[in-house]
């Protein structure tokens, strides 16, 4: 298994564990909490509310960079511009190194459903999956075959799949309410789906997009090879093209053409941009706010995740303008190559570890810039309830925010944090339009509300406040 295989699972791991556990809120608080703290965390939101310097950020990100997949020069320039902004606001910025993979999409992708005796052909909307290889020039033509899960290409076997194309199309459970664990419940098909189909001879690899919207805008995101089995081409195809080529299958056998010219070179050094404010009184103790600066190559990558990493930024702005004085050390960290490697997070924590850092809290914004409903945490177990607790005593005063508090949450980049046993916490975000825009084209700037954004950065101030004060 190759390192890069490793970080891709890992982070995979976490991030599937963390959908599908359950979100149970835990007690609620009868601590009296001051005046001075209510008054402070809503000058806190009006400081947010009235000065959107976040959403400007985000503008320059999306709008005069764009997408910013690790090992490419957008990456950089967003790597660039975001230490210069940290520097703007008195923190102490640093660029930490980090080895990411360099894949490149190459050409506008094709796919098409060939020689049909009653619709001739019919071109399907489609976007290479991430870290896939290319079909080459000439791309490749077969006999679809489509298939609900990966138990059902066991079932079909070599002699049903040697040669063919599989089509994966198993939808997001609609009936979901938070779309994270319908994605979850899905996801397995694009991830793992290219290699178990080549256990069976299958040359190339359809998945349905991952959205329970039905629109011709196809879902890239990241794909695994496993070990020792043959790499063959993995595509996303939108959900009115799954739906069309599904249609077709049930009527004639259907022949589709595929084309596509990925490729993986060598991996890239890239960096995490960090940003510290040195506490006064428990300056060993860190309190992270971070997100995921790079994003996949199509789009602007507003949403996911440039939304919060601007939220993480303005969290420390917010607390400068309020003229805080932190006890602890506050760090936001912009995270380089969750999407397909996970290097950023895994070279932080390495790098943390080695220097016997503790992290007390660690938090991340990577749902969206919607409208937050509240946080959910995770811990190493022998710390995780007393900790829990703890945070729950002050966090009354977030609750007419509209805010929870809930176990079973976290962040890809700040999972491998685990171990120093401190608190993970996630922002969690409204989710119901999260997965039309994830990983697409249309998760550009204008779809991110100015209002909602800055509530995010909002709450997540208000909570390192609150940490900050109290502790754990």
């Amino acid at each position: 298994m190759t390192l890069y295989t490793k970080f891709l699972l890992l982070g995979l791991i976490f991030f599937l564990g963390n959908l599908l556990l359950p979100c149970t809120s835990i007690g609620q608080s009868t601590s009296k909490l001051s005046d001075e703290d209510a008054f402070f965390i809503k000058k806190i939101y009006n400081t947010a509310l009235k000065d959107p310097i976040g959403h400007q950020w985000l503008d320059h990100i999306c709008t005069e960079i764009g997408g910013r997949l690790a090992g490419s020069s957008n990456a950089a320039a967003a790597v660039t511009y975001t230490a210069q902004m940290l520097d703007t606001l008195g923190l102490d910025v640093s660029l930490q190194p980090c080895e990411v993979p360099h894949w490149e999409r190459g050409a506008t992708e094709i796919v098409k459903i060939i020689n049909s005796p009653t619709q001739g052909d019919i071109p399907l909307r489609a976007l290479a999956l991430g870290n896939s290889i290319g079909t080459g020039n000439k791309g490749l033509t077969a006999q679809v075959v489509e298939v609900q899960s990966l138990d059902d290409l066991e079932a079909l076997g070599t002699k049903g799949l040697a040669g063919k194309i599989v089509f994966f199309n198993r939808p997001m459970d609609p009936t979901q309410i938070r779309t994270f664990n319908a994605y979850g419940g899905a996801v397995d098909q694009r991830v793992y789906g290219a290699s178990r189909a080549s256990k069976y001879g299958a040359i190339a690899c359809l998945v349905r997009s991952m959205t329970t919207r039905k629109d011709n805008y196809p879902h890239t995101g990241v794909q695994v090879y496993e070990e020792g089995v043959k790499k063959i081409p993995s595509l996303a195809i939108s959900t009115m093209a799954a739906d069309k080529l599904s249609e077709m299958i049930s009527q004639e056998a259907t022949t589709v053409y595929v084309k596509n010219n990925s490729r993986m070179l060598a991996p890239k050094t890239s960096h995490n941009v960090i940003g510290e404010w040195k506490g006064s009184n428990h300056g060993d103790e860190i309190i992270l706010v971070g997100g995921h600066l790079d994003s996949w190559d199509v789009g602007e990558g507003a949403h996911d995740d440039g939304a919060g990493c601007v939220q993480a930024m303005d969290a420390l702005r917010i607390l400068k303008a309020c003229e805080y004085i932190p006890q602890r050390t506050l760090r936001t960290v912009l995270f380089m190559n969750e999407e397909n490697g996970l290097g950023g997070g895994l070279a932080y924590a390495k790098t943390s570890n080695e220097k016997n850092e503790f992290h007390l809290a660690a938090i991340e914004s990577d749902a969206g810039g919607f409208s937050p409903r509240g946080f959910a945490c995770s811990a190493e177990e022998t710390v995780f309830t007393s900790r829990f607790k703890k945070l729950l005593e002050s966090f009354s005063l977030l609750e007419s925010y509209g805010l929870y508090l809930e176990n079973g949450g976290g962040g890809a980049d700040i999972n491998p944090l685990k171990s120093q046993k401190g608190l993970l916490i996630g922002l969690r975000p409204d989710s119901q339009r999260y997965f039309d825009y994830h990983h697409t084209e249309i998760d550009t700037f204008d779809k991110v509300n100015q209002r909602e954004l800055q509530l995010g950065a909002a709450a997540m101030a208000s909570l390192i406040y609150l940490i900050d004060k109290y502790g754990l």
